[in-house]
């Protein structure tokens, strides 16, 4: 993710008792500063499917009878499969906590990283972590034969398609032939080399394979990602997440059309509540940071696990305050946070 470096003023004043100085934000009320963001944690959960095309062949009706190939089936099909589901968490602003750091005269000029969206990533340092997760190049598609263009002139020019049948599993034999006499060694034109041997047996080896999809058909697999997010406000228990079809893949989670597949997520309660008295008594005299909770999530369906994991959450935990001293004119701080739950990763601080 792209991040800005801002140039930042805290409000660290050259006088005694100086401290950073910190408010709520409110739009056009609030003194000249930086605004940040604390974040709220979403999952963003990406389900892999496979998409099984087959497409029969053209003289699938001749199977049986010149190549002896039986089951072979004239109907087109789609087939849907979940591969596997993936969960990264993500941080959103959260709107309710946004906070604005005033910028003072006579103050020292610290940094402030923040995120595109706002949401805090680090004060005096940069943050070198990366939270995004990065996209995965799609795979490329598979190539596919044309069968037509290993037909001979003699197949091409037939009158019928059972005669086109016909001379087709012949040339599948004359190749099949021709392989074996090479492997055996019998072949009038054997190669000089194994490596030769090996080029020459792959070219007729893939004049076999599409010739042959004119009577067995052709199957194509291709991978599709279907991204959701899901930004949790407390317990979750058994939700439809989405739906998936065997024909369709996946679908929204109203569409009866599939079978629904289901996500469970409950607050782990590490953090202890705050005291609402306490709480409500406590000043904002420096900047507003979170200690986050945990949660465990699962997805399933009937007995099948797609997913089970455990993340931290900034909505399950608390917020709280760097002490003041932290930012006065005889200590320089450097705090990283995690912009994806608003918890500190590293502070340090160094004495002038």
């Amino acid at each position: 993710m792209k991040t800005g470096l801002l140039a930042l003023t805290l409000l660290l004043s050259a006088t005694a008792g100086a401290q950073t100085r910190v408010t709520n934000y409110a739009p056009g009320q609030n003194e000249e500063g930086i605004t940040y963001f604390l974040p709220t944690t979403a999952l963003r959960i990406t389900v892999e499917a496979e998409k099984t095309t087959f497409t029969p062949g053209d003289f699938c009706r001749y199977a049986e009878k010149y190549l002896r190939l039986a089951d072979i089936s004239s109907k087109a099909s789609e087939l849907w499969k979940i591969k596997s589901i993936k969960v990264v968490p993500v941080g959103q602003p959260n709107q309710s906590q946004a906070y604005t750091i005033e910028l003072k005269d006579k103050t020292v000029a610290p940094l402030v990283e923040l995120t595109n969206d706002g949401i805090i990533k680090a004060i005096n340092t940069h943050n070198p972590n990366k939270y995004e997760p990065e996209e995965e190049a799609p795979k490329a598609p598979e190539k596919t034969l044309n069968p037509r263009d290993y037909m001979t002139e003699d197949i091409l020019m037939a009158g019928s398609t059972a005669k086109m049948a016909e001379l087709t599993a012949r040339e599948i034999y004359n190749i099949r032939e021709s392989k074996n006499s090479l492997t055996r060694g019998q072949s009038e034109y054997m190669p000089k080399d194994g490596e030769s041997l090996k080029i020459m047996l792959d070219n007729l080896n893939t004049q076999e394979e599409a010739l042959l999809q004119l009577f067995k058909g052709k199957t194509v697999k291709e991978e599709r990602k279907f991204t959701l997010q899901l930004t949790p406000t407390g317990n979750i228990e058994k939700d439809v997440l989405f739906r998936f079809s065997k024909l369709l893949g996946v679908v929204g989670a109203n569409n009866l059309a599939g079978e629904p597949v289901y996500v469970s997520l409950t607050n782990l309660k590490n953090v202890p509540e705050p005291n609402p008295e306490e709480k409500s008594k406590k000043k904002l005299e420096g900047v507003v940071y979170n200690i986050p909770g945990k949660a465990q999530i699962c997805i399933f369906q009937g007995k099948e696990k797609y997913y089970e994991g455990e993340f931290p959450f900034a909505q399950f935990g608390n917020t709280e305050i760097l002490n003041k001293k932290l930012f006065d004119k005889k200590t320089t701080t450097q705090v990283i946070f995690n912009p994806t739950t608003g918890g500190i990763v590293k502070i340090t601080a160094d004495e002038q």
